[in-house]
């Protein structure tokens, strides 16, 4: 099988195994809401705009319902029930007004009134869900105007000034230099703000708020670049953390077109409760299929926390756990960049070949997913020579294994936040290794039995082996067990765990249903 051997059998059992994994989390998500599933919701069916403290309207309306009747029921048909109860018509001035203490909410019992309320839900939420595909029918009708990026992999490079009036020249300077996806890498610190902040921004610390003020404004900007360079240049931000679902619908809306959304790192990396990060990330997962929106996935993490030659296999598990769970929730193979990365050290005897092994594995076992492929960061020691080197050992494993998206390694990384200079030099050495080595991986083939065949066989051995347990012992057990990242996370504690409530009979999500007929 491919250019690895690899059994048809074991992978065929490697994904079994991660449905299997993957299932009762798939239940327990679709049997749960959150506050942020809920004000997803309503920010699709129109409620905008945030008070004089910068709290958006969406969360003081979801908070008076969840404050009268909980979130059981969703809140769709108690808000659009008090909506015609008031005899209003903008579900912004329901939210002020519900902010003020001036309305009270219900889950109404008779039938005709329960179905009224659905149906103005319904048609409320499609005239959001309307638009997310106008914006998706709008990027497919640009890429086909200006063209599209003339190879792959597509270079991926991260801007992060904290400043959106700053990113935004840094933004067009960087596509100028040959950049095909632009990341606005996100403040730190949101992923834990219970809120997304309105407007634009010009105060975030390592990086910019994700609003969708800031969305607007560059994909504004790249469009002109697009326009000037003629392809088009794509953009993404993170749908992670407490606001994922939220943020993955102002994606939708503002026509991002990629977004980092992994299942697990927020619980990882962030310590998310599990069961908030499950249910919102299968909603958001959703409104990424709808959107026609690539995820970026976060398995490069874990070889940050935990060694990368004995942790390999746990990348694997997770990329398979990743796959299922995108798929179960409408993604295509082609919007899923599953993600991997380039962190062995050095050091280690026959570091490069065990890079190709890994790199290839991925590549094989995902032979249609445009993967994610990033950069060394944690054994970058400052040397700017040196790192230079190892990112353009990096740039030619993904010549070689036909990677889809290279993010662009940086001498600088994880030590200083890098100059533009340093970008410059960073897509000089892209640029060269790609020109001269782009195509190598047609000629590219391990020797049979070899060292690169060996350590792939190995890794995929040890992943099914790994996935066998975590069948057996359940996957919130597993990440409660730290068997990813070694981060250990138990299923009953977290921030968010407040903010998810389980299903009452007659719970209505209008979003869901349509995203889902």
């Amino acid at each position: 099988m491919g250019k690895l051997g690899l059994d048809p059998e074991v992978v065929r059992r490697a994904r079994e195994l991660a449905v299997r994994a993957g299932q009762p989390v798939v239940d327990l998500a679709r049997s749960h809401t959150t506050v942020s599933v809920e004000r997803a919701v309503l920010r699709l069916a129109g409620v905008r705009g945030a008070d004089s403290d910068g709290i958006p309207w969406v969360n003081r309306l979801v908070d008076a319902v969840r404050a009268d009747v909980g979130l059981g029921h969703g809140v769709a048909v108690p808000v659009f029930h008090a909506l015609a109860a008031e005899g209003l018509a903008d579900v912004t001035v329901l939210a002020q007004k519900a902010a003020a203490g001036a309305v009270r909410f219900g889950v109404p019992e008779k039938k005709g009134e329960v179905t009224a309320a659905r149906r103005a839900a319904r048609r409320a939420a499609n005239a959001g869900l309307k638009v997310v595909d106008r914006r998706r029918a709008e990027r497919e009708r640009l890429i086909r105007r200006w063209g599209d990026a003339p190879r792959r992999p597509w270079i991926y490079l991260i801007v992060a000034t904290g400043d959106i009036y700053e990113d935004i020249p840094q933004a067009q300077a960087a596509a100028r230099a040959g950049a095909d996806v632009i990341a606005v890498i996100r403040s730190t610190g949101q992923s834990l703000l219970d809120y997304v902040p309105e407007g634009a921004t010009r105060e975030g610390f390592a990086g910019t708020y994700a609003t969708q003020e800031n969305f607007r404004l560059m994909r504004a900007a790249l469009d002109e670049t697009s326009r000037e360079l003629g392809r088009y240049v794509r953009l993404t931000n993170y749908a992670s953390g407490l606001c994922m679902p939220e943020i993955a619908a102002l994606a939708g809306l503002e026509r991002l077109d990629m977004m980092l959304n992994d299942s697990m790192y927020g619980i990882l990396f962030r310590d998310i409760n599990p069961i908030r990060t499950f249910v919102d990330q299968r909603f958001s997962r959703q409104v990424h299929a709808r959107a026609g929106i690539i995820i970026n996935t976060g398995e490069d993490n874990y070889l940050t926390t935990a060694d990368a030659v004995e942790a390999a296999h746990t990348v694997t598990v997770s990329q398979l756990l990743n796959e299922f769970f995108a798929h179960e929730a409408g993604l295509a193979d082609w919007q899923l960049g599953l993600g991997h990365a380039f962190e062995i050290n050095p050091e280690v005897p026959e570091s490069f070949r065990l890079e190709l092994a890994h790199a290839l594995l991925a590549r094989e076992l995902f032979p249609d997913a445009p993967l994610k492929w990033m950069p060394p960061t944690k054994h970058m020691t400052g040397d700017v020579f040196r790192g230079n080197l190892l990112d353009g050992f990096f740039n030619l494993v993904g010549a070689l294994t036909g990677q889809g998206i290279l993010l662009v390694g940086m001498m600088t990384e994880a030590v200083v936040t890098p100059w533009l200079s340093d970008r410059d030099i960073a897509l000089q050495n892209v640029r060269y290794v790609l020109s001269g080595a782009g195509n190598l991986h047609e000629d590219f083939v391990p020797a049979p039995g070899g060292f690169i065949q060996g350590r792939a066989h190995e890794v995929l051995g040890e992943a099914v082996g790994l996935l066998e347990r975590v069948v057996e012992d359940g996957l919130l057990n597993a990440i409660a067990d730290g068997t990813f990242g070694i981060m250990k996370r138990p299923a009953d504690r977290g921030k968010g765990l407040d903010g998810v409530a389980r299903h009452e009979p007659g719970y209505y999500n209008p979003v869901t249903e349509a995203l889902e007929s």
